[in-house]
Order: structure tokens, then sequence, then C-alpha cells
């Protein structure tokens, strides 16, 4: 399906360039600004990916922006706050050698913000990089976008599109992204969004199934870019499985551990593919025993006794005959809770 989904893109591309319909005609020299020359070059592009609004983008403008007045659209999958130096290096050397930079992003105008102007629709990772440049020795950069005028709904189309194409966006980040649009944009009707989208029911089905994973098991992965789509919909699957689901958890709670403790140690981490295959094949952990908790009066007399705790809960029997009153008993039975949430044992775990 991921090879259909980047043929697409590249046939709308391809039509729109064979076509040469939105192409403005050739400046004259005197008419050859920096500017026009940096965005005349990939308007083929830019409007092929605005076809995809279907009619939503009615007017484009070409501007050179500060990034600092341009935040980040919370519908697009790609996370910024996962961006670094190192994943975008190459971007980042792309820009300097060019000069600036090439591709415009696409961002829309918003009203109501005192310090953003505009919000990125498509080009996340253009934006953090000439943000980085311009507080690593290159002040003078501009983030080159081109403004559209589209709803919610078409400025989430044009962004998967875009993110179709960028293996760094991962099966995660795209399946949490169309989790949140199926309620947000298509009142969970997974039919009309996969027609909407152009994509199988089948594959998008799926996918929102893989963002139903819980924290617990993204936890046991290295990160959560190593979650893809052919393991992480077997693992939801499982998780289906009430018979399954708890020990799946615990196991997960403890690759957590072990992955934290490589990370601390500068070990490898474990990889997916055993994560994946541990996970499936989770041992059943049996319960620790609890040893018998008990609380008696200085005279010996039992008040309180700890009979079973368990992940549905605590079952604490309080004794009759003790001669204490209802507060005295209170107290010692918050004091029994303190001591058991501080051994790991309390309700809250």
């Amino acid at each position: 399906m991921a090879r259909k989904q980047s043929d697409y893109l590249a046939a709308l591309l391809a039509d729109e360039a064979a076509s040469g319909a939105d192409s403005p005609p050739a400046p004259t020299p005197s008419e050859r600004p920096a500017e026009r020359l940096r965005g005349t070059t990939l308007l083929g592009r830019e409007s092929a990916l605005a076809r995809v609004a279907s009619g939503e983008v009615r007017q484009v403008t070409q501007l050179l922006l500060d990034p600092a007045r341009v935040r980040i659209w919370p519908g697009n999958a790609r996370s910024y706050a996962h961006l670094t130096e190192a994943s975008c290096r190459e971007l980042i050397d792309s820009i300097i050698a060019e000069g600036g930079q090439k591709v415009p992003a696409v961002v829309r105008r918003i009203e109501g913000d005192a310090d953003h102007d505009y919000e990125v629709i498509a080009g996340t990772r253009r934006h953090w990089s000439i943000s980085w440049l311009r507080a690593h020795s290159y002040p003078d950069m501009m983030f080159v976008a081109q403004v559209a005028v589209l709803d919610d709904e078409a400025a989430f189309r044009l962004a998967d599109l875009e993110n179709r194409a960028r293996a760094d966006v991962s099966d995660l980040e795209r399946a949490r992204n169309y989790a949140e649009a199926l309620k947000t944009h298509y009142g969970n009707h997974a039919t009309r969004m996969a027609e909407r989208l152009k994509l199988s029911k089948g594959w998008l089905s799926k996918m929102l199934k893989v963002a139903s994973l819980p924290e617990p098991v993204i936890a046991a992965f290295a990160s959560p870019a190593e979650v893809q789509l052919k393991s992480g919909y077997a693992l939801a699957q499982a998780l289906g499985d009430e018979g399954k689901v708890d020990r799946i958890l615990a196991y997960a709670t403890t690759l957590a551990r072990e992955q934290q403790t490589r990370r601390d140690e500068g070990r490898p981490a474990l990889p997916a593919a055993e994560v994946v295959r541990s996970l499936l094949n989770a041992p059943v952990i049996a319960e620790p025993q609890l040893p018998r908790y008990e609380w008696k009066t200085p005279y010996g007399r039992k008040v309180l006794t700890v009979q079973s705790n368990n992940r549905q809960g605590m079952t604490i029997r309080l004794h009759a005959g003790t001669g204490m009153n209802p507060e005295e008993v209170a107290d010692i039975l918050r004091m029994a809770l303190t001591e058991l949430e501080a051994e790991g044992r309390g309700l809250q775990r």
C-alpha cells in the first residue's frame, strides 16, 4: 500500500508538471528578483498538492517569513518536538549549500494569536531547520512559504499527502494523526475518510488499530518510531484478547525497564523485532505474594488485615472487638494504605 501511495503522489506531481497549466510565463530579466526566482521553480509541485484540496484552496501567495512568527498546525502527523539537528542535518546542509530554502512550505494565516501570524500545514522540517539556522550563524535566513486559504479538513489532506512521501514520519505518528482526524473531520466514519484520502479502507482500519496501542506497549520499544504498521497491528489484535492483555501489558513494563537500563548503561537497545516477539509470546507473570499485613492494638488484638491485593483492587478486613473507636480505626487504615503505596502495592499502581 505504501508503494501505491508513493506512486499516487508521483503521478499527481508528474501530471501537473506535464500540463504546465499553472506555471506562470517566463519573466523578463528585469522581472527576476531573487524572491520571484525562488518561488517559480516549484509552483508545479505546490499546485499539485493544492489540487488535493479539491477546490477548497482559493488563493496561493508566496512570502518570506520570520519562522518565529509561524507556529505548527497541530493537525499534522509529524512531531515537531522530536525533530533534532541530527534528524534534519541533511536538509540543513542542503539549505546552506543552496543559499536558502528552495522548496516552499504551505502555511495559512491565523487570527487571534498575538505571537504568530501563520501556521505550517506542510513543511514542518523546513520550519525547524530555518529556525535552527537563524539561531546558529544564519540570522537572515527566511522561511519560504506559500500561503493557502483552506479549511481544516483540506489542510489535513494536504499535510497527509505530503507526509506519505516522507520516510521519517513514522507509522505510529501517522496512525495517531488518522485517529484524531477521524473524530475531528469525518465524524468517526472511516469509509468516508478513506474515500477522501484515496486510501484502502482495510489499510486505514489497520492504521487506526495501531493508534489504539497503549503507552506501556509503546514504551517497550527503544523509540515510538520503531512501532511499524505490520507489527503494531499484530500487537493491537493480541491486546484484544482478554486472556492475553494483562500479561502483555505486564511484560511490556518489564521490557520498558530493560530498555531504560540499557540506555543508562550505554548499551544497544533491544531491537524492535525482539520486542514484538517477546510481547506476542509474553509469559504469564505470577502476581507476587503479599506478606500478610496485620495491624494490632497494643494489647495484641487484630484491628486490620489485608486479605488480598491485586490489579483488580484490595480486600481489607476490619476486625471487631478491638475497643477502638471509628476515628482510630480510620487512622490505622490510612497508615496501612500509605505504607502499601510506599511499597508499590497501593491502589494507584
